[in-house]
């Protein structure tokens, strides 16, 4: 069993990526899964072919911007066994932080669409929206800020309470607790959404976060 946060989604990316090699392309993508509000998720996407989050998240370290991981790949850290194909981001919002969280998605060749799914360019200015879509050679997903409509969540503490994942190399990424990314499944509440969060709760009370 792999016990370190970093490592099992390393595993999980590479699973990831030799199941995607071993089928026919889709032609769907991150919010073709999204709107569908599908029961699978992005691992039956086109977006989980090549998924390696590593890159984006190697960009952001070394561009000193704090950005959360939530979504299923923060579900994978916290020991998920579900497999998904997209990458989904939680950051502050402050214009002070936007110009190096631009740089980091650029090293990468990142590409941003709005909500109405137009491109956008990648600089600071563009990430100042709620929301934000990104693609890149090796994840897709969404990047997010509390200014985004979150109902009754509290996101901004979310941020102040994320565990931090730091493996040998220094390499430090940040992700939201169990039971924050649990709130996180309920309010959204699909279908998939639900029965992860029933599999986070399941797991022994004193695992960590």
């Amino acid at each position: 069993m792999i016990d370190e946060p970093l490592e099992r989604l390393r595993a999980a990316a590479r699973r990831t990526r030799e199941l995607a090699l071993n089928r026919a392309g889709t032609g769907l993508g991150h919010q073709d899964a999204a709107d569908a509000a599908d029961d699978v998720g992005t691992i039956g996407t086109d977006d989980a072919l090549g998924f390696d989050p590593f890159p984006l998240l190697e960009a952001l370290h070394h561009n000193g911007v704090r950005v959360v991981v939530i979504g299923q790949v923060a579900g994978i850290m916290h020991g998920s066994t579900e497999l998904t194909g997209d990458l989904d981001l939680l950051w502050d919002g402050a214009p002070a932080h936007a110009p190096a969280l631009a740089a980091a998605f650029t090293s990468v060749n990142a590409q941003l669409i709005d909500e109405k799914g137009n491109p956008v360019p990648t600089r600071p200015d563009s990430f100042l929206r709620p929301k934000v879509q990104f693609t890149s050679p090796g994840a897709s997903g969404d990047c997010c800020t509390p200014a985004l409509p979150w109902g009754n969540l509290r996101v901004r503490e979310f941020l102040d309470r994320a565990i931090t994942a730091v493996d040998p190399g220094g390499l430090e990424v940040h992700y939201v607790s169990r039971k924050d990314l649990i709130q996180m499944r309920r309010a959204i509440g699909r279908p998939k959404d639900l029965r992860r969060a029933d599999e986070l709760d399941s797991f022994a009370p004193d695992r960590r976060g």
